[in-house]
């Protein structure tokens, strides 16, 4: 029987090499990284049947990764396996094109099964946030992030930003020159009514672009 092709993408280096023996023989791990920006520049040369993914990524996060991720290839299927327990966080996730979220605390046993239910076009969610979820969903039908209104680049512009890196290293990671990350900067705060550097971290946090 031909095994799932899954690809990892984790910040957090011994967990990934965790995560690889404990797939291996069960599913064939495709490759792995450590960021959401390398996802999505490695994934479409890999076409992995699963991306298993942390939420929580610097450069740029697991769900704008996802995001961006089932445009190009959008027969993938997302499993995020995370520490964060915020149900709307996971609702979130599953809006963008999730198919399964389960804790890092859980059992091996469920990742094991996600990762067979959402082969089948199931979706799993772990039972330890469910409840959590449902409630949220009935709170905020239509999702309660004004972050939706940002481009993919402005999103990418205030993660880096927020985790404290400098025009030009937020430059060199995206790619332009520093006076287009100021453009995009400046054109966010005043877009935002945002007055300081401290105010676009405390929006990228709590519109979940920064994910701690």
């Amino acid at each position: 029987m031909k095994l799932p092709r899954v690809m990892l993408a984790d910040d957090h280096t011994i967990l990934l090499e965790a995560f690889r023996k404990l797939l291996e023989g069960k599913c064939e791990v495709v490759g792995v990284v450590s960021d959401g920006k390398a996802l999505l520049k490695e994934a479409p040369a890999l076409k992995p049947d699963v991306v298993v993914a942390d939420i929580s990524m610097p450069v740029l996060n697991g769900l704008e990764a996802a995001r961006q991720l089932k445009e190009v290839l959008p027969a993938v299927k997302l499993v995020f396996l995370t520490m964060n327990e915020d149900p709307d966080l996971a609702v979130q996730a599953m809006r963008n094109g999730a198919s399964a979220y389960l804790l890092k605390k859980s059992a091996a046993s469920e990742l094991f099964r996600a990762i067979q239910d959402v082969l089948k076009g199931k979706t799993y969610v772990t039972p330890k946030i469910a409840r959590g979820m449902r409630q949220a969903f009935i709170q905020h039908p239509q999702g309660r992030s004004p972050e939706k209104t940002l481009t993919a680049r402005q999103r990418e512009v205030i993660q880096l930003l927020a985790e404290g890196k400098s025009m030009k290293e937020a430059a060199d990671f995206l790619d332009v020159t520093p006076r287009t990350v100021a453009f995009h900067k400046y054109r966010i705060m005043e877009e935002l009514g945002l007055k300081t550097s401290a105010d676009l971290v405390q929006f990228a946090i709590k519109n979940r672009i920064l994910v701690i």
